[in-house]
């Protein structure tokens, strides 16, 4: 093994792709850096838990962990959940808590890779409107970074870009849409700002009946596997939050 253990949580879900999709990124960021040992831990629905996964890695010797919120943005779970969870490690670990993934490029050139899969080409820019649809926050940081989030992916051609929401944030996907139709925008394409698939990625989902196209959640893009290694190198090098918050 070379390094800390990186520690990847995500918020977990009932659904079981979520599961699935994250542990397919986790295995991805694996593969871009031979050697690392990267544990997935969830912090609700989902096993194993990141108590148990921390209590765990203490008992096998493991000494130094860096603790990755699979998060696009900086908000409750980021700022009160895992920094509570991670208080409660066992002494002999020492943890090191990584950024949040957003924003970042990487994140803006994922989403356009699942549009392109989706069916658009980059000549399909100029005339095409993109929802960029997230799970939705009532954290003033995190819809100010899904906005310049939104600001960055229209700067790359896009026609227009709407920010939209599945929940406790407005607008909601489908008026996004019918907001770009009432433009005048001639395609309309929904880009699920989201990881894995579940409740509120259905919910964008079935906002997006009205659109054009429908993309799919990120998942184990490239970018993001990337990102994630971005993240953990960073902290190692100290660029990272403290634990207490």
């Amino acid at each position: 093994m070379n390094g800390p253990v990186l520690l990847v949580i995500a918020h977990g879900s009932r659904d079981p792709r979520h599961a699935a999709t994250v542990r397919a990124l986790v295995a991805r960021a694996r593969s871009l850096r031979p050697g690392l040992r990267a544990e997935t831990a969830f912090l609700d629905f989902d096993l194993p838990s990141v108590g148990g996964t921390l209590d765990r890695l203490a008992a096998e010797g493991v000494r130094d962990v860096v603790a990755l919120p699979l998060l696009l943005t900086r908000a409750f779970h980021a700022k009160a959940d895992i920094p509570a969870v991670l208080r409660q490690a066992p002494p002999v670990l020492r943890v090191r808590r990584a950024e949040v993934l957003g924003p970042s490029p990487l994140l803006v050139a994922a989403v356009e890779r699942r549009l392109y899969e989706a069916g658009l080409t980059p000549g399909d820019k100029s005339s095409t409107g993109v929802v960029l649809a997230s799970a939705g926050s009532t954290d003033p940081e995190a819809i100010a970074v899904i906005a310049e989030t939104a600001r960055e992916l229209r700067r790359t051609g896009w026609c227009s870009v709407r920010p939209a929401f599945a929940s406790a944030s407005l607008p909601r996907t489908e008026d996004a849409v019918r907001t770009l139709r009432a433009d005048g925008v001639r395609r309309v394409a929904v880009a699920p700002y989201v990881i894995a698939p579940g409740r509120l990625p259905d919910r964008i989902a079935a906002g997006a009946a009205e659109a054009d196209v429908l993309a799919d959640v990120l998942g184990p893009a490239p970018e993001l596997a990337r990102l994630l290694t971005e993240r953990y190198q960073e902290a190692l090098a100290g660029r990272r939050v403290p634990v207490a918050g």
